[in-house]
């Protein structure tokens, strides 16, 4: 992979990459290495190149972890987008979990109430995501093993100073990470967001006593996955009502060799939503979906 002209900050992540033991390093810095790749159209190439290579980083590192059970042998099953929640005792864990989810967790003012992992389901508009809480970071029952396998972290803190503390433990997580401010009183909400922007950390600032920002959490946790949502149809009739779930930049052909026999029986392909410049446009099996786009295949 060459590296002429690069950044410094490129060079040392492609550095790192190379010299990385394991498939969640390589994911971690290759990421970095395409942020750091120039955006010029001399650039073009290798960028896709990149891309390329993150794609069937992560398709690897999706199928691994299917077929791994919990490091902990609780025999809890990873789904297909799986989130953890984290934090110090009585950040509100729990009362967090149950706006989400359909858990219902003990919710108590007592310092670890949570002893082991609660597994809950958020339904976010047709899909379903795993999210587990986890015993509270400060005490004996934490389990990093969940946290270090999990797609997304969501890391819910009371007070800044916690954020520091908590990134040292999460040193071989490499699940993206959201911080998610709890606002316990009275706080200027605004301090805290341009503190939290100047850090360029990716937050949300909520409240789980007042459900404030629960919808714009609910986006960001689904969006962090980078999956999106494609409906699918047969001449004739209406989409279907559950969406399948694929990665960011699949394509028609990738769709249509998960729902039909023979891709080569597809005679014309149309789709609307996001992706389409008109309503039931005809792609060929090339073509780049985008999230909520309905694909037709008819067949010959």
């Amino acid at each position: 992979m060459a590296s002429t002209n690069q950044s410094p900050q490129y060079q040392k992540a492609e550095g790192n990459f190379l010299a990385a033991k394991d498939d969640e390093t390589r994911l971690f810095y290759l990421e970095e290495m395409i942020r750091e790749c120039p955006k010029h159209k001399s650039s073009e190439k290798m960028l896709a190149q990149l891309k390329t290579r993150l794609k069937k980083l992560r398709e690897k590192i999706d199928k691994t972890k299917k077929s791994v059970k919990s490091s902990r042998g609780r025999g809890i099953k990873k789904e297909e987008m799986q989130a953890v929640l984290i934090g110090f005792t009585n950040s509100g864990k729990s009362s967090l979990l149950q706006l989400l989810t359909n858990a219902t967790p003990e919710i108590a003012s007592y310092e670890f109430t949570t002893k082991k992992p609660i597994i809950g389901m958020l339904n976010y508009k047709g899909t379903s995501i795993q999210l587990i809480e986890i015993p509270a970071i400060n005490s004996e029952y934490y389990d990093k093993g969940l946290v270090n396998t999990a797609d997304v972290i969501l890391i819910l803190v009371n007070s800044l100073e916690h954020i520091g503390e908590i990134e040292k433990i999460l040193n071989r997580a490499r699940g993206k990470r959201i911080i998610v401010f709890n606002l316990k009183n009275s706080e200027d909400s605004r301090k805290i967001s341009a503190t939290l922007q100047s850090k360029r950390y990716n937050f949300v600032i909520i409240s789980a006593r007042t459900g404030e920002n629960i919808e714009e959490l609910k986006d960001k946790l689904f969006f962090s996955f980078e999956k999106i949502r494609i409906y699918v149809k047969e001449p004739g009739k209406e989409k279907s009502e559950k969406p399948l779930i694929l990665n960011e930049g699949v394509n028609v052909k990738e769709v249509g060799e998960k729902i039909l026999k023979n891709i080569n029986f597809v005679k014309e392909t149309k789709i609307w939503g996001p992706s389409s410049k008109f309503s039931g446009q005809k792609v060929g099996l090339s073509h780049i979906l985008k999230d909520l786009d309905v694909v037709e295949f008819k067949t010959k």
